[in-house]
């Protein structure tokens, strides 16, 4: 197979696959606004499909929507004819309506599809917003240059099982409680490194059944103690997060896009959809 017959291969398989996980989301939420409101235009799941393909491709609105229009096998997915293409503005207010909340739930579909186990892994990294209009900064009183964002990562698969972004840099102990809280009938247990030190978060985990694997920052002696009773082959699982975001960098880059920040919160979570997608296909 010549390397231009696997690489269409695996994008209509891409393609089938985000079909797939759209329909399932819009299936089970039909009230959920992501076409246009008033009725008019094509299903919901068929813009949800178009987003994850523009971020794959790495291309604009308009390049994806005369790309995609072209393809007879896409086309045939998305059961729609050439003339039946949304304009790349559609696109565009498709992707402002669909709310945060919605692309999270679309995360956590897109890691089941993975194949996770039971152990998670929580690590931070930075994604710069230089990518900004420098006059819409200026116009905005916006000059945070960076966002912090948060992952939960299935170790077994290097999956993203959820996701947390904030231009304010909020406390790491702060930010993992919300994250891992929210994701305990998924994981069984969770490895962070000091930054992660709280014991009541600890306390909290337990409670839902959850493992704490965090290590204590050394104060007294029974610090020590506490840090050589951690499982270290689980813990020692804990750099799957760092190599999430590694991968993630390397194909999408460290720059968001968007300049409006809940489209940047955006963005990010539809790019983390989007790598479980890959690593899906490709497993």
């Amino acid at each position: 197979m010549t390397p231009e017959v696997n690489v269409t291969k695996l994008l209509f398989r891409f393609v089938k696959q985000a079909a797939s996980l759209a329909q399932k989301r819009c299936a089970a939420s039909p009230t959920a606004v992501v076409s246009d409101p008033a009725g008019n235009g094509f299903d919901g799941w068929k813009h949800l499909t178009l987003h994850f393909l523009r971020v794959h491709m790495d291309a604009s609105y308009a390049e994806i929507v005369d790309w995609a229009s072209e393809m007879d096998r896409v086309r045939a997915v998305l059961q729609l004819a050439r003339t039946e293409f949304p304009a790349p503005s559609t696109l565009w207010r498709s992707f402002e309506r669909v709310p945060t909340r919605v692309w999270r739930q679309l995360l956590g579909r897109s890691a089941t599809a993975c194949d996770p186990g039971d152990h998670g892994a929580v690590d931070a990294t930075f994604f710069n917003r230089q990518a900004a209009s420098s006059h819409y900064v200026d116009r905005s009183d916006r000059h945070i240059q960076t966002l912090k964002t948060t992952a939960l990562v299935d170790t077994d698969s290097c999956a993203v099982l959820d996701l947390h972004c904030s231009a304010h840099w909020p406390h790491d102990t702060q930010v993992v409680r919300r994250v891992a809280l929210r994701n305990t009938e998924k994981i069984e247990s969770l490895a962070g490194d000091k930054g992660y030190d709280d014991q009541s978060l600890r306390d909290a985990l337990r409670s839902e059944g959850v493992r704490p694997l965090i290590k204590h920052r050394l104060f007294a002696h029974y610090d020590h103690a506490h840090n050589a009773r951690l499982d270290s082959d689980l813990y020692g699982q804990r750099w799957m997060a760092e190599t999430a975001f590694s991968a993630i960098k390397r194909r999408y880059g460290s720059a968001v896009g968007p300049s409006v920040w809940y489209r940047q919160f955006r963005k990010l979570v539809l790019t983390a959809t989007v790598y479980n997608l890959e690593q899906a296909i490709t497993e």
